[in-house]
């Protein structure tokens, strides 16, 4: 690429509802000079290929399989897509390459693999930048599909052979990264209430995406607004995450539950069959008892939990290694430090249409340590059974 060419502007455009993708991927066709499409197609996924098609306003113009390497679409993208783009970016002909993920394809891997990968000994930073992530959202749909636990190898939406995620978790989890949500005009002159119910829960999800109403003319400013990789990283990271306050409209509601003495590990685990199907959608970070140095994730969309560990409290480090953490996470814990348990709190938002508030409060409550267990003091919450363990599943 020559020095006199201006970098390649890259918008993603994620979405599991194909047809509101599509209408994303072309408006912004329509309405950017010189765009191209850029789409691996993974239905063949389990066997081990991936067909790219790349097509502008007039024509698909160049179609090719490539092999899914090691079961892997990230490793797929890497080997495929990063060179394509380098290749659109060095031909100088294209105003705006739009990359359109697969259905149950999560945004996050591909805008960092974008953002920080590399072509042989050439960085595709130097060549394009990234100008925006859009989800695409049929708010009619939303609050259904996160109620369920259907999988997406079930409808044909998987990314590999061993994915093994729900459509509850990956819709969830490219609404909540994505700096744009688009979503399509109501049919009459008003909302209906189950559009409101779906508008407000997306609202609720991620309060500071832009919601953008297609064919209104706002999507191409939107999505061209330009993205910001690390705050994005950030805000879907547990350990940082600001989450949803709360609210309640059109019917569906946010409760954040906050607490700052330890969960009885048995008591929670016991729980979860009432908390975790309580809400469309709950996550947040917490402790317990038996683990006290160890900062939890909870992660749930359609009555399926995912429990993580994500590293240490920072009350549990001596100060010289405080260095050696983001100085947003070190400044949340000194504005918020509490004289017994540092930094250690239990966040934990749930959003759900008909939230029953009242009922998870007690639940969790509940799971807390009595008195006559706190003032037993480490020693004693370390020797409570270890209910959580089959679930953990640590990050490396």
């Amino acid at each position: 690429m020559t020095e006199d060419l201006p970098k390649l502007p890259v918008v993603v455009v994620a979405g599991l509802h194909e047809e509101e993708r599509r209408r994303v991927v072309d408006e912004l066709l329509d309405g950017c000079v010189d765009a191209v499409v850029l789409h691996h197609d993974l239905r063949d996924a389990s066997f081990g290929v991936v067909h790219r098609h790349l097509r502008d306003q007039r024509h698909a113009f160049r179609q090719a399989e490539a092999p899914l390497v090691n079961d892997c679409a990230c490793c797929a993208l890497r080997e495929d897509l990063l060179p394509e783009l380098l290749r659109i970016a060095d031909e100088g002909q294209h105003g705006l390459a739009i990359v359109e993920l697969w259905g149950g394809s999560d945004p996050h891997p591909a805008v960092e693999l974008i953002a920080g990968g590399e072509v042989g000994d050439r960085c595709l930073a130097g060549a394009v930048e990234l100008a925006g992530v859009v989800t695409a959202v049929e708010p009619l749909r939303l609050i259904g599909e996160l109620s369920v636990s259907d999988e997406l190898v079930e409808h044909g939406e998987h990314t590999a052979v061993q994915d093994t995620r729900t459509r509850a978790e990956a819709l969830a989890h490219q609404i909540e990264y994505a700096t744009v949500l688009a979503v399509p005009r109501a049919d009459g002159p008003g909302d209906a209430p189950e559009r409101r119910a779906g508008l407000a829960m997306l609202r609720q999800l991620h309060s500071t995406a832009r919601l953008v109403r297609l064919g209104t003319g706002e999507l191409v400013r939107a999505a061209l607004g330009g993205f910001d990789v690390a705050a994005a990283r950030d805000r879907v990271n547990p350990a940082l995450a600001l989450l949803p306050q709360e609210r309640d409209e059109a019917g569906t509601a946010t409760l954040l539950w906050e607490r700052r003495r330890p969960l009885h590990p048995a008591r929670l685990y016991q729980a979860l069959d009432l908390l975790v199907p309580a809400a469309q959608r709950s996550r947040g970070r917490f402790w317990l008892a038996n683990r006290p140095d160890l900062m939890l994730a909870w992660d749930a969309a359609g009555a399926n939990l995912a429990v993580e560990e994500c590293g240490p409290w920072l009350a549990s480090l001596p100060d010289a290694a405080w260095d050696g953490y983001p100085p947003a996470r070190r400044a949340a814990a000194a504005l918020d430090w509490h004289p017994l348990h540092g930094d250690r709190i239990q966040q934990l938002a749930f959003t759900a249409e008909g939230l029953d508030s009242d009922g998870i409060i007690h639940l969790l409550d509940s799971c807390l340590l009595t008195d006559a267990e706190l003032a037993a003091g480490e020693p004693g919450w370390k020797a409570l059974p270890d209910a959580f363990e089959e679930l953990l599943d640590p990050v490396t």
